[in-house]
């Protein structure tokens, strides 16, 4: 769809910031968890309990399941692809002075919703589950970024000196990523009234042109405007008959006096005759 390009399009402008500021988010999601994982030996602490031995003071681990760490991940990822895709599609469009088509603007939508509705998922994964791995770990610390400094389970070989940040960096990426999509899905959805307001615009606009054009056919300003010349038509045609009558006319109005005339001549011999 063609549009000239301006600054004030700021509809476009804000999808372009918005697909920038999901990306880089999605960094946020991607790279804390990963190097959790990496130092966690692959486990995942997300909803991950345990109980702390009085013996040594290591925490034995019950851990969950590693698909909450990976499902965070995936969502991640996947954001990190649709916003490169999109900031490349955004940036043509101001490049070239163009906008999306309608059919473009509706995938968006599409794409945004189930978005957004993923990251509400990864989103309580990473909130609940850093919860309750933190519920047990105050059993013993005051507060759970304390158990950063202190090795609380060496059976594993996990390096736990970074999970509070790196943990608190991934659960802040993520709700502010889901932010982030519901404003583009906002985008989106403006984006989809205003092609309908221009499409209704244009069917307006057609119909009204149809009617004024049916009025002008059946107005009688246009009959008055025709007779004229059927008029003129008309009258030249009775010019032409009458002017060639007229010849008719004369030769007639002539040929009767001589005729009278001959014939009382002939009267007045034939009197003269009986008279002899």
């Amino acid at each position: 769809m063609k549009t000239d390009f301006k600054l004030s399009n700021i509809l476009l402008l804000c999808q372009v910031a918005g697909y920038v500021i999901a990306f880089l988010l999605s960094l946020c999601i991607i790279i804390p968890l990963s190097v959790n994982q990496d130092q966690f030996r692959g486990h995942c602490l997300l909803f991950s309990t345990g109980q702390w031995r009085e013996s040594d003071g290591q925490f034995d681990v019950k851990w969950a399941s590693q698909a909450y760490c990976n499902y965070t991940i995936f969502v991640g990822v996947l954001t990190f692809l649709i916003s490169v895709v999109q900031i490349y599609r955004m940036i043509r469009y101001l490049w070239k002075g163009t906008d999306s088509s309608f059919l473009s603007a509706f995938i968006d939508i599409v794409e945004a919703s189930a978005i957004s509705v993923m990251m509400i998922f990864a989103g309580l994964i990473v909130t609940l589950g850093f919860a309750t791995w933190c519920k047990n770990i105050t059993k013993r610390f005051t507060d759970c970024q304390y158990a950063t400094a202190n090795p609380i389970d060496k059976h594993d070989g996990i390096d736990t000196s970074g999970f509070f940040v790196q943990i608190g960096i991934a659960q802040f990426g993520v709700w502010a990523s889901w932010t982030c999509w519901v404003g583009l899905l906002v985008c989106a959805v403006l984006k989809i009234c205003r092609f309908h307001q221009i499409e209704n615009m244009r069917i307006s606009m057609a119909r009204e042109r149809q009617r004024l054009i049916k009025d002008e056919n059946n107005s009688p300003q246009s009959t008055l405007e025709r007779d004229p010349m059927e008029g003129d038509a008309i009258n030249t045609k009775e010019i032409v008959v009458h002017r060639e009558q007229e010849p008719r006319n004369i030769s007639e109005a002539e040929s009767k006096p001589q005729k009278s005339l001959s014939e009382t001549i002939d009267n007045v011999d034939i009197e003269r005759a009986k008279g002899l």
